[in-house]
């Protein structure tokens, strides 16, 4: 974690801060960055509000242990938060709830460059038909990525060619650049 953090903007974990034995991610996390770690009062507030009628016992409680200095990330699925230390998120593992938690999460990250992509569908084109050319043509358009998508459905296969980058004009020549290519197959 401490290796990770100090060579990215952001780190992202999922898992581990459930209320069983195993789930050590928590613990982990505030081992990194020298902290306690202990049941805070308003991550308790949170599991009390959603476990009434004394449902939260000793293992739900161990939700609510979060590591000192930490922020927490808001769950709207199971209402267990996560938290974040410094540039570190700490998500659930379960698909649905990590997704939820992004939404609290999302507003937090500094904004970087906008990478935009344009699909140009090629019903019956082969990858294999086409794949020198879309090198070629990627070596000459800076700043752009390209990649190639086959599918196969009921109906035939084909290929997409899918055009990436944050220069929308460079963008716009790429797309006109793909569609000349199908055109040529």
């Amino acid at each position: 974690v401490n290796e990770l953090r100090a060579r990215f903007d952001y780190v992202f974990t999922t898992g581990g801060i459930g209320p069983t034995h195993d789930d050590k991610t928590a613990d982990a996390i505030a081992k990194a960055f020298g902290v306690p770690i202990g049941v805070r009062d308003d991550a308790r507030a949170i599991l009390e509000a959603h476990y009434r009628g004394g449902s939260l016992n000793e293992a739900r409680l161990r939700m609510a242990r979060i590591p000192d200095g930490a922020r927490l990330i808001a769950n709207a699925v199971s209402r267990a938060p996560g938290f974040q230390l410094g540039n570190v998120f700490v998500m659930a593992g379960i698909p649905a709830v990590m997704r939820a938690m992004l939404d609290d999460v999302a507003p937090r990250l500094a904004g970087g460059r906008i990478v935009r992509s344009r699909t140009v569908r090629g019903n019956g084109l082969r990858e294999g038909d086409v794949a020198a050319k879309l090198k070629a043509l990627e070596e000459a358009s800076p700043g752009v990525g390209f990649g190639s998508y086959p599918f196969f459905l009921p109906e035939g296969f084909g290929a997409n060619l899918v055009a990436r980058s944050d220069d929308a004009a460079a963008l716009d020549r790429a797309v006109s650049d793909l569609s000349a290519l199908m055109r040529e197959f």
